[in-house]
């Protein structure tokens, strides 16, 4: 046999031709060509890599479990997809996978999965300094766990690929991984049915990114430092919950084009980074990635620019969140329409809300708004709710979101007179957002992730 060891021949041998409906497993070791090993098994084979480093690209195209030992790394040196898979019911479990090829328009990959590829099992990996770390493209039913994924470092972020990126893969699972570099964690278009859940992002351009994906859930990740958290674009019947972005740059939750979603318990936080180490232009390469080198220390800023931004999305439920410490609590604008905004916790932000429109927009529904911590309100009889309605922007906002040079004018006897008289004749206010039945503390965050 030369380049395999079976671990039952003798076995198979005197069960005759009915033992090769049974499973068996085949172990290679490092210099063998894998290929023709993976060519020679049967469904449901177990293919085991030796520790070290095995070079090449490779096609699994009948269901079986490729299972690495620790140490074992495949290395597509350069070229290709380092594993395609074209049969259903694969498992890649235990190995490491790096080197994959550098063209965006192939999707040059760590695992593609074709769409062939249904219930493929991705678990266990670790996937590093690869264009995309894991393209599921149509594969329908698969779950991708508990994987270790870094893509590109030290290029430009439209030069670099996804995490995961999953194409038209309805009944998706991405469950409990971490990704760190590369452009998004997970990136979903034109799909349905699918859930990320437990996941962690770093150092990312938007940690989940939406793109006409309907009937989904995102629940449990945490996004720290990126540049977006969670970017819901163009989709719909969504359940977004349960989610922390902790000092993401511009904004913790984006909503563009996003209708009828659940948007509860979930956490943004801002606030100052903690420093990192920038790389130099000339570091060593580091299996297709950058070391990062001690040329000098900066932080990422203080993030996000905006909690929430909410833009032409509709007839959503946005309960129990809690905003905090960012420049603007929620932006709300474009024609934006039925949409419940009730129990969330607005804390510490410079400007609560940026509203632009105007009509009147009441943020409470049966008698329960928001908290709001710079509204100073009394609650007399005791049941929770504030005795007088909120409203988080004035005719001075808007001045001010216009001509933002006249903050030099904001602590001025004239401005705070204005506004003084506004408060005591709402009648001067303009169209805006009313808290009528604000909340006197905040509720509890839902968040499940801890952010260390």
């Amino acid at each position: 046999m030369g380049l395999l060891s079976r671990m039952f021949p003798a076995a198979l041998v005197a069960a005759g031709m009915s033992g090769f409906a049974e499973a068996e497993t085949l172990t290679a070791a490092p210099g063998q060509p894998l290929q023709a090993l993976l060519d020679g098994a049967r469904a449901g084979d177990v293919v085991k890599l030796a520790p070290g480093d095995y070079h090449g690209s490779i096609r699994i195209d009948r269901p079986l479990q490729l299972v690495g030992t620790e140490g074992a790394v495949l290395d597509g040196d350069g070229a290709d997809n380092v594993i395609t898979v074209s049969a259903p019911d694969v498992t890649i479990r235990g190995v490491t996978i790096r080197g994959s090829g550098r063209d965006l328009q192939a999707m040059n990959s760590g695992i593609f999965l074709q769409k062939t590829a249904e219930r493929a099992t991705i678990e266990d990996n670790r996937l590093v300094g690869n264009l995309f770390g894991i393209y599921v493209h149509g594969a329908r039913g698969s779950r991708v766990a508990r994987n270790e994924v870094e893509g590109l470092r030290g290029g430009r972020l439209s030069e670099a690929g996804n995490g995961v990126s999953l194409w038209n893969a309805p009944d998706v699972t991405i469950a409990n991984n971490t990704f760190r570099y590369g452009r998004d964690g997970i990136f979903s278009i034109s799909s349905s049915k699918d859930r990320f859940v437990d996941n962690r992002f770093e150092q990312v351009r938007f940690a989940v990114h939406y793109m006409y994906t309907n009937d989904s859930e995102v629940s449990g990740n945490v996004s720290i430092g990126n540049h977006v958290g969670y970017a819901i674009m163009y989709s719909n019947r969504l359940v977004i919950r349960g989610n922390s972005s902790d000092r993401d740059r511009d904004y913790g939750l984006l909503f563009n084009y996003a209708n009828y979603a659940q948007i509860e318990g979930n956490r943004v936080t801002g606030g100052p980074l903690t420093p990192i180490m920038q790389k130099t232009e000339d570091g060593p390469d580091d299996e297709r990635g950058m070391l990062p080198q001690p040329k000098r220390e900066s932080t990422l800023g203080t993030g996000p620019e905006k909690c929430v931004f909410i833009y032409n999305t509709n007839h959503n439920k946005f309960r129990n969140n809690w905003f905090e410490r960012c420049a603007i609590g929620v932006h709300f604008t474009a024609g934006s329409e039925g949409n419940e905004i009730t129990g969330n916790a607005f804390v510490g932000n410079a400007n609560q809300v940026k509203y632009v429109g105007t009509r009147h927009l009441d943020w409470s529904i049966g008698g329960r708004g928001n908290y709001w911590s710079d509204n100073p309100a009394f609650d007399l009889n005791g049941d929770g709710v504030a005795d007088t309605a909120y409203r988080p922007n004035d005719l001075i906002d808007r001045v001010l979101w216009t001509a933002p040079a006249a903050k030099v004018l904001i602590n001025s006897p004239a401005v705070q007179v204005i506004r003084w008289a506004q408060a005591q004749f709402p009648a001067l206010l303009p169209g805006g957002v009313v808290d009528s039945h604000p909340l006197v503390a905040p509720p509890k965050s839902r968040a499940s992730k801890e952010t260390r």
